[in-house]
């Protein structure tokens, strides 16, 4: 494990050795029990696209390691002003033990890879969100206990977050069904890799547009903003487009009594969630949220040790 691009780099034993360390940091830390594992170590962490989650999680997490993480902007640094990502990439190289990088295309992160001595983590482009996906398998391992066999189903946009659950529920051997319009299917790409892992784990893969088919019997229901940032432009065109892709009681009522409700935030209630869910008995999105950091500082503690 020299990088974090996509899930689908990795193992099931580097998955598994994952969730074995962020669990471990986690108990730890609400122990008040320190693990300066990184200490004297810095992150470089260029964001193009703007967070809330992302950016604090791995600061705060960084922080936590015993090292130091140095926020740049597209406004900060020479790469948003003409500089190639060659160049930027072999310098930092130098100054910096490790690169987190939140961005639009996915190519840049495989160029930064391509030319980087160090490690680099893809904190989200338009086609990928692995840390996120891994954190959301952490949380469902949490409340679920083992991961193969169960049914997620996702509800809307086939993006980044729909392409890395995808990779992640069939490396793990988790059923995975999709439900979205049409038009807004997960790339046909991304659904040929993900059946060909199917295949060894053993999972289910499916991708319908019918909602309620989907969510039947499935212990994780999961959705995302219709119009993910950099398709604000298009967010009229998409509610309408997605009216029906709204996980509600009717929703929930047809998966599992004990299914539980996941979304990766920020959340739009009233369009692709109803606040009785996520606000409800069965929403655990601020479990969620709160094991990007502990899940982010395994990742960086396994690549930067």
């Amino acid at each position: 494990m020299k990088d974090l691009l996509t899930v689908k780099d990795l193992t099931l034993t580097e998955i598994e050795e994952l969730f074995e360390l962020a669990l471990k940091l986690k108990k730890e830390l609400k122990a008040g029990v320190e693990h300066k594992i990184l200490a004297g170590k810095s992150l470089g962490m260029i964001f193009a696209k703007s967070s809330t989650r992302t950016r604090v999680s791995f600061e705060v997490g960084i922080y936590q390691l015993g090292g130091q993480g140095i926020f740049l902007s597209s406004n900060d640094i020479q790469l948003g002003r003409g500089e190639t990502i060659e160049d930027t990439t072999k310098v930092l190289s130098r100054y910096v033990d490790g690169i987190m990088i939140r961005t639009f295309a996915h190519s840049d992160v495989e160029e930064l890879a391509e030319h980087a001595t160090i490690p680099i983590i893809n904190g989200l482009t338009d086609d990928y969100h692995p840390c996120q996906a891994l954190t959301d398998l952490l949380t469902i391992k949490e409340y679920k206990g083992e991961l193969k066999g169960l049914k997620m189903t996702y509800v809307g946009d086939g993006n980044n977050m729909a392409h890395s659950l995808l990779l992640a529920a069939a490396k793990v051997g988790m059923d995975i069904s999709i439900a979205c319009p049409q038009n807004y299917q997960p790339d046909e790409e991304v659904v040929a890799a993900t059946k060909e892992i199917a295949q060894d784990s053993g999972s289910m893969v499916e991708i319908t547009s019918d909602i309620l088919a989907a969510s039947e019997d499935a212990d994780v229901l999961y959705t995302d903003v219709w119009a993910s940032m950099g398709d604000e432009d298009e967010m009229e065109e998409r509610q309408e487009a997605f009216t029906k892709y709204q996980v509600n009681s009717e929703v929930m009522s047809v998966a599992k009594a004990d299914a539980i409700f996941l979304h990766c935030l920020p959340a739009h209630r009233g369009e692709e969630v109803t606040a009785e869910v996520i606000d409800g008995e069965q929403s655990v999105v601020f479990d969620q949220a709160e094991n990007r950091l502990h899940m982010q500082k395994a990742i960086m503690a396994k690549l930067m040790k």
